[in-house]
C-alpha cells in the first residue's frame, strides 16, 4: 500500500488534523493543470488556534512552531486535494509564510524554517521550495503564523 502524507507525518511524531473548511469566500485548494494552490492556514494545534505576536510576547521558538503548525495544515490540505497520496506530490514549489511581528522583529526567515523544515522532513528533495517569509502586523483570528502553498502534482493517470 503506498504512503500516505498523514502517516508520514504520524511516523515524524505529529498529530494530523482534519482539513479545515474556508473560513470566508474562499475555497481551500484550487488545481490547474499539474499545479496546486493551497489557500493560507492559519497556525493551529489541537483545535486552538496559536496566537500572538512574534517579537512581542512569542518567542522566535514558538513563532517556529506556530510555522510547523500552520504547515501541518498544509500538508492537511494536500492530502484532502490527493486522496492523501504522499506520491501525487511531485514537488512542493513555493511557501509563503507570514508572520505576526513586533515592528522591530527581523529575523521571520528563523520563524518560516518551522514550515519548510517539515515540509522537507515529509517530502524529502521534492520538498526543497522557494519562499517568502514576510512579517505582517495582524493574521486572521489574531494567529502568529499563516502559511499558503504551491504544488506540482504528478500527472493524473
Amino acid at each position: 500500500m503506498p504512503e500516505t502524507i498523514a502517516s508520514r507525518l504520524s511516523a515524524l511524531g505529529h498529530r494530523w488534523p482534519e482539513a479545515s473548511a474556508p473560513a470566508a469566500n474562499y475555497v481551500s485548494t484550487v488545481r490547474t493543470g499539474n499545479l496546486l494552490v493551497i489557500s493560507g492556514q492559519i497556525s493551529v494545534r489541537n483545535d486552538v488556534v496559536l496566537m500572538g505576536i512574534v517579537g512581542a510576547g512569542v518567542s522566535v521558538e514558538e513563532g517556529r512552531f506556530a510555522a510547523e503548525c500552520a504547515a501541518i495544515s498544509v500538508l492537511s490540505q494536500i492530502a484532502a486535494a490527493t486522496d492523501g497520496s504522499l506520491a501525487a506530490v511531485r514537488r512542493i514549489v513555493r511557501l509563503g509564510v507570514f508572520i505576526a511581528s513586533a515592528p522591530d522583529f527581523a529575523e521571520q526567515s528563523q520563524v518560516a524554517n518551522g514550515a519548510s523544515d517539515l515540509i522537507v522532513e515529509v517530502f524529502g528533495e521534492a520538498g526543497r521550495h522557494a519562499r517568502a517569509a514576510v512579517g505582517v502586523a495582524a493574521l486572521p483570528a489574531g494567529a502568529t503564523v499563516e502559511v499558503d502553498a504551491l504544488v506540482e502534482l504528478e500527472t493524473a493517470a
